[in-house]
């Protein structure tokens, strides 16, 4: 099978956009044609696996929020990334994919849980790592990189553990991705290499 084109892509979709990118072939989508592109995506350019999802937040740029997706066809073996603007800052949301693929399920989840991005029609849209209680979305961008010190909902379990936001070493930071690389080998690295825990900043 051939491989999909961005080209192909906009001639088959006129309301996506080019989105720039060093690996994958890659467009934006507005989030009220999210669904419609995604099962077109799966069901007849043979993108059958959603591999990942994840939440962004562009902090000071407008929209602020978007979720970035990658499709993977397992014929083609090619990947796509598809991104998704939350319309609205304030309470940023996108359509759930979970009717299409099921492995956005967990990672929806995960989204809404750090990011405070919600995924309309999710069958059990839940936190999946902080309590249910807990009033932030720790990987926003104003979320201090110490944590903020906040009540654990149970006694017993700060009774046996004295579990508390501990400041977070910084080794380093703040860590940043390279520019003009691969996802494979742009892993987040400390900006300043010069110093870390055993060896104090200068």
């Amino acid at each position: 099978m051939s491989q999909l084109t961005q080209a192909d892509l906009l001639a088959k979709f006129p309301f996506l956009t080019a989105r720039a990118s060093l690996d994958y072939v890659a467009v934006n989508t507005p989030a009220d044609k999210l669904v419609e592109l995604a099962r077109t995506l799966r069901d007849e350019l043979g993108f059958d696996v959603l591999t990942d999802l994840a939440g962004m937040d562009w902090d000071k740029a407008a929209p602020r929020f978007s979720v970035v997706y990658h499709f993977y066809g397992s014929t083609s073996k090619q990947f796509l990334r598809v991104n998704c603007a939350a319309p609205d800052d304030t309470a940023p949301s996108v359509p759930s994919l979970t009717g299409l693929y099921p492995s956005a399920d967990w990672h929806e989840r995960e989204a809404y849980d750090l990011m405070g991005i919600r995924f309309e029609g999710h069958p059990d849209l839940r936190r999946i790592l902080m309590w249910d209680s807990y009033p932030f979305h720790p990987l926003r961008k104003e979320f201090p990189l110490a944590g903020i010190d906040t009540p654990v909902p149970s006694a017993d379990l700060i009774e046996a553990t004295g579990i508390h936001a501990a400041p977070a070493p910084m080794a380093g930071g703040p860590f940043v991705s390279s520019c003009g690389t691969t996802l494979a080998s742009g892993e987040p690295r400390a900006l300043d290499q010069s110093w870390n825990e055993s060896k104090p900043k200068a």
